[in-house]
């Protein structure tokens, strides 16, 4: 009844809320988990726009005694922004940087301002925010407040409460307050009855009764973690706040920051915060990455490892680097590993000049050396450092791909020691697993004395979850041995805080339920975490012994067990959340929009919400998940970016179809599947078909009843097609010498063929021009439109013909070739888990020999064959946008290299994710405006930035429509401009 009363409230409420509030079950399903092992169904959840919105909130609130849950990119791993409240999300509208002050070198932002960004911002001040999560690209100021994250460089640059100036915050009352250095005086004032603000009264109040006493301070001191350990977030940080002058303990002045730091948001409402920076970094950085042949070795060899002042110590298991091998985008990021180390460690050094930097490597791997510590010393330099680095950083993500229900899971993950103790608490650490019959993931702050050790439980099973509640116990008792913290950076929540007490003693904890309760005396603020938590195995993500649901699909899921563990794979660590400044392309509808929604995690979220309820009997006819799905572009990003390998793609394609099954198949889903058969037909009066559509108001006509943009222009067709012209010129072999190279099979696909001819028949001159035999074979269309609009069994049936009648004409020496990226990668990707079983094996020998004729063309040209080719003089500059197939399957940088040939010529990558044409989904109606948005994050707004005698190239056919309407440009195909280029 209360929760119908909350949400009539809330319905109200919207008249006067300037943001947005929902209480849909989708949003709340997406919600109801972050990356935690945790799940809890909110009533609503809520993007407040302006302060009024949040004060709104906090009166509502506390009419009805109703938790308030703040999130920003909701990637905690304690269950710190799951609960039965009201989730209020800050990261779509408070993202400003509001003032830098260079001088007095500090910065005043919005809690939703990404740490990333925010460093982005700063460059042009020289300045530098230095906590780094390894969430750092979609991580936001608000949350590391939060959890007073530190990241990779804590050894240097500590916690995010080591820069915490100033916050502006909303207290239980709606009341508006500022914590900030006070003095004694100033601390005498704010607890005087007439301090109008008897909220904040109150809190001065209580901390001056319960940290005036020695006695207290003395306990607190006694109790908490050691003081060495810089990485310590037990409950409320009382031990730091009791240092300050006003209690006559210390010189410095009272700040109540140090005790909202690590808080997570259960004391206040943040609205504003104000940091300190620093002068940016030395200008050189070098990596030494000593590989070792125990975890023991590479502990040993980090407190060497310290003496060189490093910017970081990180270490990586051989779990790690095992899980890196089947991840596309990581394996590129491993060309420093050799042979099959048990531990890396990434011991990164920065200098203010070449030659500091070679003698400290030098004499760091001397040192190490002489201990006989380590096997393989590779120092990595320059640019390739961020390779490492984004191996290292995927490393929580790349947990979760585990093959299976047993995953590691993140319980004991934060514990944090002194460092010197670090070797022999790992030491004790593993024998007690070994004790259990378990193993450990190992990874992350070495230098700063915390392991992230995951091990490996299945929590959806009983016995999971109580050696879930069993670990934490004993390794609890671990950490307080040697006198550590249960969570170093990332947060007590509601995993950690029942052990509270149990690590500080009843009485410590008394006094931070004590300043709970005094900030927040109607527990609004994100209710049960840090005190009074409800059980830590309660809550949890999967329902003990539920079964999984196993379904009959076209496409095959068996690489992790089924549909709904491949879905499972994503553990919400929000790698889908970065903004296009971020690089890469996943996940371009987010990127557009800021919306949760719109992301991989909410797509993953959905489906598994839906289809393991156990009380839908059809969870594809879900409309939730079909709208939530329909968004999705299917640019493949998260195939390649995504740690966990989260194929949305492959999973929206076959939800479609299992939705077919019973609702049928929509009208044009049909004809735009079957658009090569509308263009074979069309193709017989070519001219007649251009002008209907081309006609405004016979295209127009056609665009409504077809359920598409009347603002799209349609592709007209060409009066030929490049098979007729194929088979017209083949005999005089297209004009040029007989071939002189190899043979090659080209890939006729639907789309060059009777869409972009020109650039069919310019690619057949190349290669004959060459000197190749060109050769298409008879065999059918690509069936990418069938794939993409989830006609899984029509695709299956292409997919199963062409594998038949193209693997007799393959080998090593006999490569298939493709020109339009979405089609040719069909090969390379979806036929493998397309085709009948029995044509796997031949599915998965074709992909190995299929080439986009530019990824061809380099590999000959390095395996030193064409060195006779001569260019033209002329000078040329090129853009270049790739198309999201080939930079998640494969690689742009052969289309660079090759248009990078031609000596005149400079290219440059234009620095986009999806053009947001999308096949098909920028011409429906609906997706329109959003598919304008997707190019209008980078790519469009580039282009019309362009001189006009710069070249604008781009592979795909999508991709040179999309430019062409939204900037009135022409894109070209690289192979015409290289092409062009030849003498």
């Amino acid at each position: 009844m209360k929760e119908k009363e909350i949400i009539g409230e809330l319905e109200h409420l919207k008249n006067s809320f300037a943001g947005e509030i929902h209480t849909e079950n989708s949003l709340r399903h997406i919600y109801a988990t972050d990356a935690s092992a945790y799940r809890e169904l909110p009533i609503a959840v809520t993007y407040p726009k302006n302060e009024e919105d949040i004060i709104s909130l906090i009166k509502l609130a506390k009419k009805f005694k109703v938790g308030l849950i703040p999130r920003t990119a909701g990637t905690s791993l304690a269950g710190q922004v799951v609960g039965n409240g009201i989730i209020v999300d800050v990261s779509k509208h408070f993202t400003n940087i509001l003032e830098v002050n260079k001088e007095e070198s500090w910065v005043r932002l919005q809690p939703g301002v990404i740490r990333d960004e925010l460093n982005r911002f700063l460059t042009d001040y020289d300045l530098y925010f230095g906590p780094e999560t390894s969430t750092a690209n979609r991580a936001m100021i608000g949350g590391m407040v939060g959890n007073n994250s530190c990241g990779a460089n804590s050894v240097i640059y500590g916690s995010t409460r080591d820069h915490l100036l100033e916050i502006k915050a909303f207290l239980h009352d709606g009341s508006k307050v500022t914590f900030k250095d006070i003095t004694a005086d100033e601390f005498k004032e704010k607890c005087r009855e007439n301090n109008p603000n008897k909220a904040e009264r109150d809190v001065y109040r209580k901390a001056l009764e319960l940290l005036s006493p020695e006695e207290n301070r003395k306990l607190i001191e006694d109790t908490f973690p050691k003081k060495t350990i810089h990485r310590r977030n037990t409950g409320y940080a009382l031990d730091l706040l009791s240092d300050a002058e006003v209690f006559g303990s210390s010189d410095q002045q009272f700040n109540f920051c140090k005790l909202i730091a690590g808080s997570e948001g259960t004391l206040a409402f943040i609205t504003e915060i104000k940091v300190n920076v620093l002068p940016t970094p030395p200008k050189y950085t070098a990596l030494v990455c000593p590989h070792f042949e125990t975890i023991y070795d590479s502990l040993k060899a980090n407190l060497i490892g310290l003496k060189f002042n490093p910017s970081a110590s990180e270490l990586m298991d051989d779990k790690i680097l095992e899980r890196t091998k089947g991840n596309i985008e990581q394996r590129k990021n491993r060309f420093f590993v050799q042979g099959n180390p048990e531990a890396i460690l990434i011991i990164e050094l920065k200098k203010n000049s070449e030659e500091e930097l070679k003698k400290a490597t030098e004499e760091l791997i001397e040192a190490l050396k002489a201990e006989g510590l380590g096997y393989h010393y590779p120092i990595v330099w320059g640019e390739d450092t961020k390779k490492v680095w984004t191996l290292r950083k995927a490393g929580l993500g790349l947990l979760s791909n585990v093959p299976g229900d047993a995953k590691p899971a993140p319980v004991i993950e934060d514990t944090a020691v002194d460092v010197n103790d670090l070797p022999e608490y790992i030491n004790e650490f593993n024998e007690i697993l070994a004790k259990h019959n378990m193993s450990c993931v190992h990874y992350a702050h070495a230098g700063s004395g915390e392991l992230h050790l995951r091990p490996l439980l299945n929590l959806k099973t009983s016995e999971g979850q109580h050696e879930f509640r069993l670990i934490a116990e004993e390794i609890s008792k671990l950490v307080k041995k040697y006198k550590g913290s249960l969570s170093g950076e990332h947060g007590d929540g509601r995993l950690r805080a029942e052990f509270i007490s149990y690590m500080v003693g009843e009485k410590a904890y008394e006094m931070m339920r004590q300043i709970k309760y005094s900030w927040d005396p109607d527990n609004i603020f994100n209710p049960g975490k840090i005190v009074d938590t409800p059980p830590m195995d309660t809550s949890l993500r999967y329902a003990v012994n539920q079964e999984t649901p196993e379904f009959n699909t076209i496409l095959r899921f068996d690489d992790y067990q089924g549909y709904l563990r491949t879905a499972e794979l994503c553990n919400g660590s929000g790698d889908c959340r970065k903004l296009s400044t971020a690089g890469g392309t996943m996940c371009p509808t987010y990127m557009a929009t800021r919306d949760e929604i719109e992301t991989t995690r909410a797509r993953a979220n959905i489906l598994r919400e839906m289809i393991s309820d156990p009380n839908r009997n059809k969870p594809f006819e879900s409309d939730e998940a079909f709208e939530i799905l329909d968004h999705c572009v299917s640019c493949k990003g998260c195939k390649s970016e995504c740690p966990s390998n989260v194929d949305m793609a492959k999973l929206k394609a076959e939800f479609l179809h299992q939705r077919y099954q019973t609702k049928g198949i929509p009208l044009r889903s049909k004809m735009i599947a079957n658009v090569n058969k509308v263009n074979q037909l069309a193709s017989i009066f070519p001219a007649f078909y251009n002008f209907i559509i081309g006609n405004k108001l016979t295209g127009n006509l056609i665009k409504n009843l077809n359920g598409f943009a009347t603002e799209r222009s349609l592709p007209p067709l060409h009066k030929t097609t490049v098979k007729k012209w194929y088979n017209k010129n083949k005999a005089d072999n297209f004009g040029f010498q007989a071939p002189s190279r190899g043979k090659v099979i080209l890939f006729c696909d639907e789309f060059t063929n009777y869409l972009d001819t020109e650039v069919g028949i310019t690619t057949i001159k190349l290669l004959a021009k060459l000197g190749y035999e060109v050769f298409i074979p008879d065999h059918e269309e690509s069936g990418r439109a069938h794939i993409s609009k989830g006609l899984l069994k029509k695709a299956k049936e292409l997919a199963d013909k062409n594998i038949s009648n193209l693997y007799p004409l393959l080998d090593a020496e006999t490569p298939l070739l493709g020109i339009e990226p979405s089609a040719i990668f069909t090969f390379k990707d979806e036929y493998i888990d397309l085709c009948d079983i029995q044509l796997k094996p031949k599915a998965e020998e074709i992909a190995k020999q299929t080439y986009l004729v530019e990824e061809f063309l380099i590999r000959e040209i390095e395996l030193g064959e064409l060195k006779d080719i001569k260019y033209k003089e002329e000078q040329n500059k090129v853009k270049l946008h790739g198309h999201c197939h080939q930079k998640a399957l494969s690689s742009m940088v052969p289309v660079k290299k090759l248009l990078s040939l031609p000596p005149n010529y400079t290219v440059e990558m234009i620095p986009s994710g999806c053009c947001g044409m999308a096949g098909s989904f920028g011409y429906e109606k609906e997706h329109y405006e959003l598919s304008m948005k997707i190019g209008e994050t980078v790519l469009l707004p580039i282009v019309r930035a362009t001189e006009e005698d710069t070249l604008i190239a781009a592979p795909g056919t999508s991709c040179r429509h999309q430019i062409k309407d939204g900037t009135g440009r022409t894109a070209i195909h690289p192979i015409e401009i290289f092409y062009n280029s030849l003498q």
